[in-house]
């Protein structure tokens, strides 16, 4: 009972984030079940059957906050459900040791390129609301199904970054639409993984659990999105993607860290994190000052 409670809570937990940030819950539930001893595929197939119940409704309440551009969400979706069909199977069959960290290398470039660019230039605009072209989402988004299906998350930390870099979409709707569109990709890879493996290694009691955290945090977390200014949402996802994904390669056979030198590094990355955070929290400010006295200047002066 007090696994199912704390499995409950972290579904909460990483749904919360998830929500927010359009990302996080896979890699953090995964996690966790693979730290308490469950195989990579079985636990990629436990947080996707939970995701099937967590996307539907975060996805019904960010719709209902505005935050979900519906033409990305069909073009970024069907071809995402296809890659996490494909990655199931795979995951089924191979290791995913060499791929994991050659995966971390391309999202840290991603993750350094939003947070530099949200922090110290704020919203793009230039090219916000054009069209995201379907030769754009449709290799994204097989792409990013494929990688979350074989890694157990991915879906968020490929295609918000990529999305938020394009510059045509305000981040909240970024967010939105990419967790609409991971109702497919979770459906297309649980279908996946029961035709390749059944039930085997499944626990439904875990799945429940996720299931519920999750769908208890996914409306509090499509209303709190949208009170968060874009220029410092932007740097928070780009920190998560950072400081994810380094850890991913320090654990990896590639580095092979020692704690000696993954603890000056962990904090470095967390006091630069929150040196960008301030930085775009002051300059959101600047800018409504800025806005705010702008608005004061044009208003009419009335006769007294």
């Amino acid at each position: 009972m007090r696994t199912l409670v704390l499995l409950a809570l972290a579904g909460l937990g990483a749904q919360l984030v998830d929500g927010s940030l359009g990302m996080a819950y896979g890699v953090t539930s995964t996690t966790l079940l693979l730290a308490m001893g469950t195989n990579p595929a079985a636990a990629s197939a436990t947080v996707h059957l939970a995701e099937i119940g967590t996307t539907l409704m975060s996805g019904a309440a960010h719709w209902r906050f505005g935050n979900v551009d519906w033409k990305v969400v069909a073009k970024i979706g069907v071809p995402g459900a296809v890659g996490a069909f494909l990655g199931a199977t795979v995951l089924s069959k191979l290791s995913t040791e060499v791929a994991e960290p050659v995966m971390s290398l391309i999202l840290l470039g991603l993750g350094l390129y939003v947070m530099s660019r949200f922090t110290f230039r704020g919203m793009p605009k230039g090219n916000l609301g054009k069209p995201l072209r379907k030769r754009f989402l449709s290799p994204l988004g097989v792409v990013a199904g494929f990688l979350d299906a074989t890694g157990g998350g991915g879906w968020g930390p490929v295609g918000t970054p990529a999305l938020l870099a394009s510059g045509r979409m305000e981040p909240r709707k970024v967010i939105g639409s990419i967790d609409t569109s991971e109702f497919l990709v979770a459906v297309a890879a649980s279908l996946g993984f029961l035709f390749s493996l059944g039930s085997q290694g499944l626990n439904w009691g875990w799945v429940a659990a996720f299931l519920l955290g999750g769908l208890i945090a996914a409306p509090i977390a499509a209303w709190l999105v949208r009170l968060v200014p874009p220029r410092v949402l932007g740097s928070a996802v780009g920190g998560v993607i950072i400081v994810t994904n380094v850890r991913t390669l320090l654990k990896s056979d590639w580095v092979g860290a020692s704690s000696s030198l993954t603890t000056p590094v962990y904090v470095l990355l967390y006091a630069l994190w929150a040196a960008a955070l301030t930085y775009s929290i002051r300059a959101y400010r600047k800018e409504q000052a800025a806005e705010t006295e702008s608005v004061e200047e044009r208003r009419p002066v009335t006769a007294a």
